[in-house]
């Protein structure tokens, strides 16, 4: 990823919001993403209370309770998902366990927000830039992780895609969203994605053959 020397412009002040409670059907994910960059770019792990949800801001800590039995967790959001139909929270192994949730692999549970980690939310970096311009979200040696960035990011953002470059003799596949003709214009949209929690930069738009 690309590190500017520029002065940094930093977003206003981002408040904790509360939200309703909610109802809907969780799942857990396990073994198969231990490891793994989550959408937030942390690395997942399966015994850390987390979870993966659509439209909660990175950071944004839920009470969830499992309507079956009363178990209940407070888990932290910090990947998105669950693409399954149908479904709405993915826990961690973690979480699930505490909620009795593994045998049954899913169930009907209650999603009560109850604050943020706002040590989440990011900064837009940038340097001067003119041409037409792209946010680049991720960089990735291995396309499995950025196609799992790609398919998080089009659950809300449009014209998401993956640049092929080569880098010094090594290959990365960077994760980029957009293309605009003013850096106001990439910065609006920059500043709600690192409000949200994504680590974004501005960098200039680079088309062709090696988009995926």
């Amino acid at each position: 990823m690309m590190i500017s020397c520029a002065p940094v412009k930093k977003t206003p002040s981002v408040e904790y919001v509360p939200q309703k409670a909610t109802k809907g059907i969780a799942s857990w994910y396990g073994p198969d993403f231990h490891g793994k960059p989550t959408a937030s770019g942390e690395i997942y792990n399966m015994y850390d209370y987390t979870c993966a949800h659509r439209e909660y801001p990175f950071g944004t800590k839920l009470r969830v309770v499992n309507l079956q039995n009363g178990k209940d967790v407070i888990c932290t959001v910090n990947d998105r998902g669950p693409f399954i139909p149908g479904r709405d929270l993915d826990l961690s192994y973690a979480s699930a366990k505490k909620i009795g949730l593994i045998g049954p692999g899913t169930a009907e549970v209650l999603m009560e927000p109850v604050g943020r980690d706002m040590s989440y939310v990011r900064y837009v970096k940038y340097t001067p830039l003119s041409g037409t311009l792209t946010i680049q979200v991720g960089a990735f040696k291995e396309i499995e992780n950025a196609l799992r960035l790609k398919q998080a990011l089009s659950l809300k953002y449009h014209n998401v895609y993956i640049n092929k470059a080569n880098i010094k003799g090594d290959t990365f596949y960077r994760v980029r969203v957009g293309k605009f003709k003013s850096y106001d214009e990439a910065f609006n949209l920059a500043k709600s994605m690192g409000q949200e929690g994504y680590k974004v930069i501005i960098t200039n738009f680079v088309g062709g053959k090696d988009e995926i």
